[in-house]
């Protein structure tokens, strides 16, 4: 059983907890992901990356938003209960190495995997300049913590309401126009956002990397449902990935799979809602 340490909510829909996990915490890498479960019996398996970690105290950090049945369980949990099921770490390690100027682009809840990326590259030696994007000024996270390490901080949101009014993409360009241009660019977030980052990045020839792991399920590669395409050649996020050379992604495909289930992911968060709301307020 891994007691959850602490809870706290970052933004509207996004929680963060601090996980007991002695083993994980020594082993994990900027990158990797953890896998959890709140049913041992039919519960959903949940992917998560690893936000954070202290080997020293022994936990992890997770950060999500509750999209689904099995994310407002999550939430509905506090201080002190516990997941029955956590397995980790996995999926490859992002390989942290110097090599001058990394641009890290976040949207939306992907600032949260970005994060013990961006950290790692700073530590590596390298320039670090972190964007990050949301919708608006409320459903920006990490700021702080970004702003702690990195470079140059630059937070874009869709209505204007804190930072630029832009899309992440407009300081990414401007980024790529300058001399030297960056060395490398990482993109989590939205299938759609790192789609566009790298349509930006690619006729400026910057090395791009994205995160997939929007796509897991299983995390071990045994149920097939992250099956991407990069390169022309079929990969599955959870064991190949999750990270990938952006411009040799389908984004399209992978966007058009990701709606697939919709339907009946609705169904299941319109079954849950009460339930959770009734967890949270510590009812039976």
């Amino acid at each position: 059983m891994n007691r959850i340490l602490a809870k706290k909510q970052l933004s509207e829909n996004v929680f963060q907890m601090r996980l007991e996990a002695p083993e994980i915490a020594r082993e994990r890498q900027p990158g990797q992901f953890v896998i959890l479960q709140l049913d041992t019996d039919w519960g959903e398996r949940i992917p998560l990356t690893i936000a954070d970690a202290d080997a020293g105290e022994g936990w992890i950090s997770i950060i999500f938003q509750t999209v689904g049945a099995s994310t407002l369980k999550l939430a509905a949990l506090a201080e002190g209960d516990s997941i029955p099921n956590l397995v980790g770490p996995l999926g490859r390690p992002t390989r942290i190495e110097k090599c001058g100027t990394v641009v890290c682009v976040g949207g939306g809840i992907g600032v949260a995997p970005l994060y013990p990326i961006a950290q790692g590259m700073k530590r590596a030696g390298n320039k670090v300049v972190v964007v990050i994007g949301a919708r608006s000024k409320g459903l920006v996270i990490l700021e702080d913590d970004m702003r702690a390490f990195a470079d140059e901080v630059i937070v874009c949101t869709d209505d204007g309401s804190y930072g630029r009014k832009d899309l992440v993409t407009a300081p990414l360009k401007e980024l790529c126009e300058q001399t030297p241009p960056p060395d490398l660019v990482v993109a989590i977030g939205p299938p759609v956002m790192m789609k566009f980052c790298a349509k930006t990045t690619l006729p400026y020839g910057v090395k791009t990397l994205a995160s997939l792991n929007t796509i897991m399920i299983d995390g071990t590669g045994m149920c097939g449902g992250c099956r991407v395409t990069v390169g022309g050649q079929t990969k599955f996020v959870c064991v190949d990935g999750p990270e990938f050379d952006a411009h040799q992604v389908d984004f399209d495909q992978m966007i058009s799979r990701l709606g697939a289930f919709r339907a009946q992911e609705q169904i299941a968060r319109e079954g849950c809602t009460f339930h959770a709301e009734a967890l949270a307020k510590g009812l039976k």
